[in-house]
């Protein structure tokens, strides 16, 4: 939470679901440690900017640095612009599809049921969140357990989907309809900076 508050109100109300509601809670505008002082963001450099918007980046989808790197080095291999290739591989993760989808309120959720092996990838189960789906790829709940099933109905029902997912909370399903353009993906940081950090 502390790194949470560290980024920014802003960062903090646009990041996981989860983390959202216990920082609005707080009620904290400042980072920690920084009481008082009101200038504390308004002077950062270019490179603070930049390193601040990574570490935004590694919050959100919870990566460590050798994680987030190693995707960048695959997206500036693409054929498409490095920073737009970043956030679709970054949003292809399937801890991330299943927190789109709305079956978790934070990928640290999805996360934890992936590894437990509650989640099947087209018809297998699979236990690596940071398995990358493809179009047409389908994800649905593993085992029976009524329990787990009725959570994640509920949850699912507060949340809306992306656009790019096609989900069946009655069966318990996500279909991958395509991957997701630039215009369909909404992070609260800034990608372009992130390739610049990378790219020095």
């Amino acid at each position: 939470m502390k790194q949470v508050r560290a980024l920014g109100e802003e960062f903090a109300v646009s990041g996981d679901r989860a983390l959202a509601s216990k920082y609005a809670k707080l009620h904290r505008k400042q980072p920690p440690g920084m009481h008082g002082y009101k200038k504390v963001f308004s002077k950062l450099t270019g490179y603070g900017q930049q390193l601040r918007e990574k570490q935004k980046a590694r919050v959100f989808y919870h990566l460590v640095e050798r994680q987030l790197r190693k995707y960048y080095d695959r997206a500036a291999n693409s054929s498409i612009s490095t920073d737009v290739a970043l956030l679709v591989t970054l949003e292809r993760r399937l801890d991330n599809v299943i927190y789109r989808a709305g079956f978790t309120d934070s990928h640290i959720a999805a996360r934890q049921l992936i590894s437990h092996g509650h989640f099947m990838l087209n018809g297998r189960r699979v236990n690596i969140p940071s398995i990358l789906v493809k179009a047409g790829d389908v994800v649905a709940i593993a085992g029976r357990s009524q329990a787990l099933t009725k959570h994640l109905q509920d949850t699912a029902s507060g949340n809306k989907p992306v656009s790019w997912l096609k989900v069946d909370v009655k069966k318990m399903s996500i279909e991958v309809v395509s991957l997701p353009t630039r215009d369909e993906i909404e992070v609260p940081f800034n990608e372009k900076l992130i390739v610049e950090f990378y790219s020095k």
